[in-house]
């Protein structure tokens, strides 16, 4: 069975379940989801997704959305990044969901508000309090990562490819990993990984795409 994840290479929520399932060994063909010309907000899509979000992974009647969701479901089916026992278990959940809050949330809002609309449209109050929200969460990396390799245990999990979803694209969002040595280290030990690709090389949909399309 191949799987089919709805996604676009812009989206870090998107690549934490493909890096996933990719880590994971498990077969998955993406589709790309024409997100900024609104394909998320068609009928057509809320049908398959009623939150209108990427990513969505469908196949052989599953349907899951939510990329905590994704990453649980490959855990689950590979037994590749899930940690030791419970207790490990339960503390990548705790990190997924610390993610979900705490980091992607307001990165992925700050590089969506600063690269993808009108420079005259940006509103630079709200990017520089989400920038201030991100140094919170760069922190606490920071600090976790300071005197470890892996966010839970010994070996990597899908804590790491949650929280790092958003840190590897190239557009400035504030955060530059020069800044954060202990978390540059664990991106380099990220991309290490046997199967670790870009989010670009990924997914299908980049920024330069657009960009040649508009000429």
């Amino acid at each position: 069975m191949t799987l089919h994840l709805y996604c676009f290479g812009e989206s870090g929520n998107a690549y934490k379940a493909a890096l996933t399932l990719e880590l994971c060994g498990i077969p998955w063909t993406p589709v790309f989801v024409d997100f900024f010309n609104g394909e998320t907000r068609t009928p057509e899509f809320r049908k398959l997704n009623p939150m209108g979000e990427v990513p969505v992974l469908v196949g052989d009647g599953l349907k899951l959305s939510q990329s905590g969701a994704i990453q649980d479901y490959a855990m689950e089916m590979s037994g590749r990044l899930r940690g030791s026992g419970p207790g490990e278990r339960r503390e990548i959940l705790r990190w997924i969901l610390w993610d979900n809050h705490k980091m992607s949330s307001y990165c992925g809002i700050a590089r969506f508000l600063q690269n993808f609309i009108p420079e005259e449209k940006r509103p630079l109050e709200v990017i520089d309090w989400l920038r201030g929200r991100m140094q919170g969460g760069f922190s606490t990396l920071e600090r976790e990562l300071s005197n470890r390799d892996w966010l839970v245990g010994e070996e990597p999990s899908a804590a790491d490819l949650a929280c790092c979803g958003y840190l590897f694209y190239p557009e400035p969002f504030g955060f530059d990993r020069k800044d954060w040595p202990a978390v540059d280290a664990w991106l380099e030990r990220i991309e290490d990984l046997t199967g670790w690709r870009h989010p670009y090389d990924l997914m299908p949909g980049r920024p330069s795409d657009r960009m040649s399309k508009s000429k």
